[in-house]
């Protein structure tokens, strides 16, 4: 078993989205994503299945056609080959867990 403090795991970078793999094994891929308000993941498709969970603050998230406008505490799920990204334009900074599991 393994704990994670995500708090401790938080870090910005000032010029790109901070990314750090929590776990990286065939059945699951967890990623802490923290952005600098203002920066943004521009939507993309992935052939998995996605959560996405807000750790810390506020964005905007992408979803297919949808707008999702997401704070603290938020879950977001996304079906494979769904378009998906998020956006730290909420007048503050985002964080981001992301949990893809392949789809079998």
């Amino acid at each position: 078993m393994e704990v994670l403090d995500l708090k401790k795991m938080i870090k910005f970078h000032p010029d790109r989205i901070s990314r750090e793999m929590l776990a990286d094994a065939p059945e699951m891929r967890i990623a802490l994503m923290c952005l600098n308000e203002g920066q943004k993941l521009e939507p993309h498709k992935a052939p998995l299945r996605l959560l996405m969970y807000v750790v810390e603050g506020k964005g905007t998230f992408t979803v297919g056609d949808e707008r999702i406008e997401a704070d603290e505490k938020t879950c977001i799920m996304c079906e494979p080959m769904v378009s998906h990204g998020f956006n730290a334009d909420r007048g503050s900074k985002l964080v981001v867990m992301a949990v893809v599991t392949p789809v079998e």
